[in-house]
């Protein structure tokens, strides 16, 4: 019986839910061996399935093909793009966390296409501002609206053909994009609180969807704050406005804060949003420092109420007693010594 070659679209405990590229679906499970050799099974992983039963719909991941792609938030294989859908309305549209979800989306690698959903809930001179201040930030927004359709065209053929991670904040209709886009979906959706103006999250696993028009979708659990995980001198390489200037400045290693002659520094508008980021990720490379030299020279004890402290570690002397062997040449050697020294007088 020969294997089949497909993609894991979900993963719930230890069952893979596994499409094949004959078009059709499989719930496996994952052979001992790969357990074993501590290979795990993500979601876009293109795997080999053996003993099929197409009958009974199931069968058993063989073996995994090497990734082109990993994502560690959301944990996914293979992804080529990343849609990041906001809100213009309901909840009102953020710069700072629109400015953060572009960073972190900056420094997957992957792919980037920027959708602003809700767009019949401002007017049209609104709209264009919004796509005038993106433009100057070096991105081009799609416009969409599911209650119109309006620009779900152009959304597709950005989509067409692509395993693509989609990821935003909580309340921007991703749920509903992906019910529209793909019926079959079913994905439960939540509406906006009134009173905070947030949206709830209704997504709890990475699940791929198969498009129509081709490609696949995944829908990511939503988050509002997304970290970055880097050192201080790539901050400014997440920043598009900022690329073009960097490699002018006079230093090398120039932070572009308040170094002589930064060709970075000065007048775009996310240039705070950048000091910001800078700051955090600097406190944060100070804090793991601090932590490596905290563990090497103590250990870590936890408290009754789950806290954890810092003890010194002692260092344990070893002493080895000497054998009888030893302890007899020893003796020898003390009887010989005194019989010289009489010998001398």
């Amino acid at each position: 019986m020969s294997d089949h070659l497909g993609t894991v679209v979900a993963a719930l405990a230890n069952f893979y839910q596994v499409l094949l590229d004959a078009e059709c679906y499989l719930l496996c499970t994952r052979r001992s061996r790969l357990k074993k050799i501590g290979q795990t099974v993500m979601v876009g992983d293109r795997v080999l399935v053996e003993e099929a039963d197409f009958q009974a719909g199931r069968g058993a991941i063989s073996d995994i093909l090497p990734r082109q792609t990993t994502l560690d938030r959301p944990q996914m294989a293979n992804a080529q793009q990343l849609l990041l859908v906001f809100a213009l309305a309901e909840p009102p549209l953020e710069p700072w966390q629109l400015s953060r979800f572009l960073v972190k989306a900056e420094s997957t690698d992957l792919d980037l296409c920027l959708c602003f959903n809700k767009a019949d809930l401002i007017t049209p001179l609104e709209a264009q501002q919004w796509q005038d201040r993106l433009r100057n930030w070096g991105y081009q927004p799609v416009l969409l609206s599911l209650a119109t359709a309006h620009g779900l065209d152009e959304l597709l053929s950005h989509l067409q053909g692509k395993i693509t991670v989609l990821a935003g904040p909580s309340g921007v209709g991703k749920s509903s994009l992906i019910n529209y886009l793909i019926p079959v979906a079913s994905q439960r959706v939540a509406l906006v609180s009134g009173k905070l103006q947030k949206g709830r999250h209704t997504t709890r696993h990475v699940e791929l969807f198969k498009l129509p028009t081709g490609g696949l979708l995944a829908d990511t659990p939503g988050f509002n704050q997304p970290t970055l995980q880097c050192a201080p001198a790539d901050v400014a390489q997440f920043f598009p406005e900022a690329k073009s200037r960097l490699g002018k400045c006079q230093f090398n290693d120039c932070l572009h804060r308040d170094e002589p002659n930064c060709s970075v520094r000065g007048d775009w508008e996310r240039y705070e949003h950048y000091l910001k980021f800078l700051e955090e990720v600097t406190t944060q490379q100070t804090l793991e420092d601090q932590t490596h030299n905290q563990e090497s020279t103590f250990k870590i004890k936890m408290g009754s109420e789950g806290t954890k402290h810092y003890e010194p570690k002692l260092e344990l002397k070893k002493y080895r007693q000497n054998s009888r062997r030893q302890k007899h040449q020893d003796l020898q050697q003390f009887y010989q010594n005194e019989d010289e020294s009489k010998s001398d007088f």
